[in-house]
């Protein structure tokens, strides 16, 4: 099947809008198989903070790209791409629908504008230079040079995540241009015949859904979650970076006290929602749905299942 041809459908939106619900009712109304665009979901034991599906929330619908790398295994856009490159093919040879679900818009782009990652020159000099300010002066000098320079990556790439700013500031170094205009230059032209879905909602009521998400969270375990993490001496990988860790990292460090570590594990998560919003909004073609009105799923479901058999001409199951 030429990709061109070939049917995809993405489900994108911020945290807790609701996108599993919705992609677990896509998969059974038109034969689809889920893959996670989820940046954090792809390791093993990072289950209640990163709000992981579960078996039984599955409903036997096949799933990717879930508990694939270890907590302490670094991964990544490309990396990303390559295995996603690999299963929408095997999908497709057993008639099924391709169904990506996330909210990591780099990783989800990268697969269906068919962006083509280059390793760029590094400068292991330059790079020993900055682990070296870092180990002196901390992250922060450091970090506002990204910012300087790439006010785009500085704003995508979280300060903690020292290996992401340093390679930011050694990809400039190397090549005189920033990260942020690498990825700017890519094609924008879409691989698969594709419908792109996003899920939005009054910024009120997402919020006050991701407070109480945060708040089911620590009531099914998340503080010992992390803690299982903290206390293995797990650190300085992209996967603590992850939120829900690393403010509990910082209780766990003495840094915070639990109440402050919650707030903040709030407050984190609904920036990272906003942002995703401005990330999906300025770089995707994307046909939004606002699900605010909760009540009315069902009619919802009905709306965007007539809307993406029209858009790729695919029938319904009732």
């Amino acid at each position: 099947m030429e990709t061109k041809t070939a049917k995809l459908l993405v489900i994108i939106g911020p945290t807790a809008v609701g996108k599993t619900k919705l992609s677990i009712e896509l998969a059974k109304r038109f034969n689809g198989e889920v893959i996670s665009g989820d940046s954090m979901q792809v390791y093993k034991g990072m289950d209640i903070g990163t709000a992981k599906i579960t078996e039984a929330e599955k409903e036997g619908i096949p799933h990717y790209l879930i508990d694939i790398k270890e907590p302490d295994e670094p991964f990544n856009a490309a990396e990303f791409q390559d295995c996603v490159n690999q299963i929408i093919p095997e999908i497709h040879k057993r008639g099924k629908l391709p169904i990506i679900v996330g909210g990591t818009g780099l990783y989800i782009q990268s697969v269906i504008y068919d962006y083509h990652f280059s390793e760029a020159p590094s400068d292991p000099g330059y790079r020993s230079q900055l682990e070296r300010q870092v180990e002196e002066e901390g992250i922060e000098p450091v970090f506002a040079k990204l910012r300087a320079i790439d006010p785009e990556s500085a704003e995508r790439i979280h300060p903690n995540n020292v290996r992401r700013v340093i390679r930011a500031l050694e990809i400039h170094h190397c090549t005189g241009k920033t990260m942020s205009e690498q990825l700017s230059g890519q094609p924008n032209r879409l691989k698969y015949d594709t419908a792109i879905i996003g899920l939005t909602m009054d910024r009120e009521k997402l919020y006050n859904r991701i407070n109480e998400r945060v708040d089911l969270m620590i009531s099914q375990g998340l503080v010992d979650e992390v803690r299982f993490f903290h206390e293995k001496g797990l650190r300085d990988c992209g996967s603590i970076q992850a939120i829900g860790y690393k403010e509990l990292y910082a209780y766990f460090d003495g840094e915070l006290s639990l109440e402050e570590a919650i707030a903040l594990l709030k407050q984190n998560s609904r920036r990272y929602a906003k942002r995703q919003l401005t990330w999906f909004r300025n770089k995707m073609d994307v046909s939004w749905i606002d699900m605010t009105d909760t009540d009315n799923f069902s009619k919802k479901l009905d709306e965007i299942s007539a809307f993406i058999a029209g858009k790729l001409s695919l029938k319904a199951n009732k």
